[in-house]
């Protein structure tokens, strides 16, 4: 339905001047990272996305669109397909890119800030049932953790392949409860895969003590400016002990050498994870609205 990028001459990309929203290549990489680190914290992940694996990979799970104003200046970004990521300026741009997601039969999860999410779901719904399920976010960012001196340090370590038969389960618990559905259900086969990779890639810590399985978290993208944190997981009897508290300094201790800072998200129903991630340093930077879809 859009057109891709056209090159010019002196090897840049440029959509034709009548495409607005367009389908980004990779030639754009850089132009829009300069756009999105405007709100390092909030485009983490589409940030280590394109960090990593560029604007066009079957690694994103998905097609990046933008739309631009009349001068040909982004002034929206879009990542749309199993997990559909909307990052606009301005109510054009987002009734754009939300038209483009429309069109989009295989998403999973839509995310975007709550102060566009009523104007989104107007043009969204358009052509998409309502959604399955829908959660309001808290993006939390970490700039450096609070020291729990009565805890010693734990012996975090990147997990290996030996420790997928321990973090499947919990993953897909985590997964399950938050959007309702279990992946394993879905395509189990690909998800084992999907998270087998990660573990490759050096993305997933673990606390361990024998063959128990305390704690576990996944960084999904790095970038300078920020590493963005999922699957944060403590197992209940080691919970109220501090080894949680003491877990995430260190993951911080780790990782903040290369990166400003940490961000997740975090359920505004989960009471208890809120009181934690406060307790670890944690400051609320924004909220969005998150839709599971059918």
């Amino acid at each position: 339905m859009y057109s891709s990028l056209s090159k010019t001459e002196a090897g840049n990309s440029l959509p034709p001047a009548s495409c607005s929203p367009y389908m980004l290549s990779n030639e754009e990489a850089k132009v829009v990272l300069n756009f999105l680190p405007k709100k390092p914290a909030h485009s983490a992940y589409l940030a280590g996305l394109i960090e990593e694996n560029g604007l066009v990979s079957p690694l994103n799970r998905g097609m990046f669109y933008a739309s631009r104003n009349f001068l040909a200046e982004i002034q929206g970004v879009a990542l749309v397909g199993h997990a559909t990521i909307i990052e606009p300026t301005n109510k054009e741009s987002l009734r754009e890119l939300a038209e483009v997601a429309g069109n989009c039969d295989s998403t999973h999860l839509v995310m975007c800030e709550e102060r566009w999410a009523d104007e989104f779901w107007k043009h969204y719904r358009t052509i998409n049932d309502a959604p399955k399920l829908e959660n309001r976010e808290f993006l939390l960012e970490l700039r450096w953790p609070t020291i729990h001196s009565n805890q010693p340090r734990p012996q975090l370590r990147l997990a290996t392949i030996n420790d997928l038969e321990l973090l499947v389960p919990v993953h897909a618990g985590l997964a399950t409860a938050e959007s309702g559905v279990d992946p394993r259900d879905m395509d189990n086969e690909g998800f084992i895969q999907r998270y087998q990779k990660r573990i490759c890639k050096g993305r997933t810590w673990v606390l361990t003590e024998g063959d128990h399985l305390i704690f576990k978290a996944d960084v999904v993208t790095a970038t300078d400016e920020t590493c963005y944190v999922e699957g944060v997981w403590v197992n209940s009897s080691a919970r109220r002990r501090g080894y949680g508290q003491a877990c995430i300094a260190e993951l911080a201790r780790m990782l903040l050498w290369r990166s400003r800072s940490l961000s997740l998200m975090v359920n505004e129903n989960n009471k208890d994870a809120q009181v934690f991630y406060r307790s670890c340093g944690f400051q609320v930077r924004g909220s969005y609205r998150t839709a599971f879809l059918h």
